[in-house]
């Protein structure tokens, strides 16, 4: 009986581990978070796979899908021609905000930037077109209900 209890046990760790794996294992990601009424907003990249997850505003979207190499050359680009690497962020403290982040893990715009403290003004025009990239893609693939 013992036996069986264990190999339950075992089985359970093991699925809970895995399902964590989609937000951890990932080329890029974009993250959306916080606000007076909390929204909270995922975008996570693997090769050609996303995994992408809404919860806000009485609303809970979750929707995987691909895309293809040349929205991803896009994407890459976008993140190149605005120095997404040289964006500074400021440090002043905001309380209620929605912030977005942004990680890179690959590539040559590997990096990690966020607008949580603000995005120094000379560099919010390069930020702002960033964003712009993102939301594309998930207003292309992703139907909001």
């Amino acid at each position: 009986m013992n036996r069986i209890i264990g190999i339950l046990f075992a089985i359970i760790v093991l699925v809970s581990c895995n399902s964590q794996k989609v937000y951890s294992d990932f080329d890029i990601s974009y993250s959306k978070s916080g606000g007076y009424a909390p929204v909270y907003e995922n975008m996570l990249i693997k090769g050609n796979n996303v995994h992408y997850s809404f919860e806000g505003q009485g609303k809970k979207i979750k929707k995987d899908f691909k895309i293809s190499n040349e929205d991803l050359k896009k994407l890459d680009q976008v993140l190149s021609q605005n120095n997404f690497r040289r964006i500074q962020e400021d440090h002043k403290k905001l309380y209620d905000n929605v912030s977005t982040a942004i990680n890179v893990k690959k590539g040559p715009n590997e990096g990690s930037k966020t607008d949580a403290s603000m995005i120094f003004p000379n560099y919010q025009t390069n930020w702002n077109n960033i964003l712009e990239a993102f939301q594309e893609i998930i207003n292309t693939n992703v139907k909001k209900q």
